[in-house]
């Protein structure tokens, strides 16, 4: 679950240097490293958990979204959490409270909290200000993918600029996202595409007017972006047929064939 805010800041991702980016290093690739406390610097296999070291901006990034989830949880959570220091926020918290959200909700429901809190997020007219600044060309979609890379190491971890082709044009507007932090903590397929998927690119598509097509890889965690790609209607992307992670997920049916949770 993410979106940009229309941010002006420079960022050269084709300097030889490498740059450090709170606690993240940026290679001339466009491939960042963040709080990543694995020996290797990469994700940790399928099936075992990647550990993180998170500082202060990522904190305050959990605590702002989780802050704000927290308004359309159960009744009496949000006094419950507000209990809560700045600090005593982190990703665990985040995913719960994503969780409380989910639940008792359909697949529609989930999906207007997530817009409803990204909308919160932005100033009055921030929406219409994008589109001004990033109309849907070529240029707008690869300078999007660009700036995801560094402002969502927090929420999906690890990710790297790739080429893609758009309408039959090879451009840099793709995002890959080696193994998403909010599907390996969640370990829910409906979490992932209600709560991250669908809205992002409603929102990116909708709201902002530079089409979002995401698609997450069930069988390793991994994720691409694509900007200035249209995505499909729910019924056709394959997503809406995925089961449920039956070892992982506390919501899971393990004998359905496809998650409940994508399910209206």
């Amino acid at each position: 679950m993410g979106v940009l805010t229309p941010s002006l800041q420079a960022i050269h991702l084709r300097t030889p240097q490498r740059l450090t980016f709170n606690r993240c290093s940026i290679t001339q690739k466009s491939n960042i490293r963040c709080g990543i406390a694995e020996p290797s610097g990469e994700p940790a296999p399928m099936g075992q958990k990647t550990k993180y070291n998170d500082g202060f901006f990522e904190k305050a990034f959990m605590t702002l979204f989780a802050r704000k989830m927290e308004k359309f949880g159960p009744s009496g959570a949000e006094t419950k959490e507000k209990e809560k220091g700045f600090f005593d926020y982190d990703y665990e918290v985040f995913v719960d409270v994503s969780k409380s959200v989910m639940k008792g909700r359909s697949r529609m429901q989930q999906q207007e909290v997530v817009r409803e809190v990204l909308l919160s997020m932005l100033p009055p007219g921030a929406p219409a200000q994008f589109r001004k600044l990033f109309p849907p060309t070529r240029w707008a979609a690869e300078f999007n993918a660009a700036l995801t890379v560094p402002l969502f190491h927090w929420l999906v971890g690890p990710s790297e600029v790739v080429e893609v082709e758009v309408d039959g044009v090879k451009q840099r507007s793709g995002v890959h996202i080696k193994k998403c932090r909010y599907l390996e903590n969640s370990g829910c397929v409906g979490m992932c595409v209600n709560m991250c998927k669908i809205p992002t690119q409603d929102f990116f598509t909708n709201e902002f007017g530079l089409p979002l097509t995401m698609n997450p890889n069930f069988e390793d965690m991994s994720c691409e972006m694509v900007y200035g790609q249209v995505p499909p209607q729910f019924e056709e992307d394959p997503v809406s047929q995925q089961p449920c992670f039956p070892d992982i997920c506390s919501m899971a049916t393990p004998r359905a064939s496809v998650c409940p949770k994508l399910q209206a």
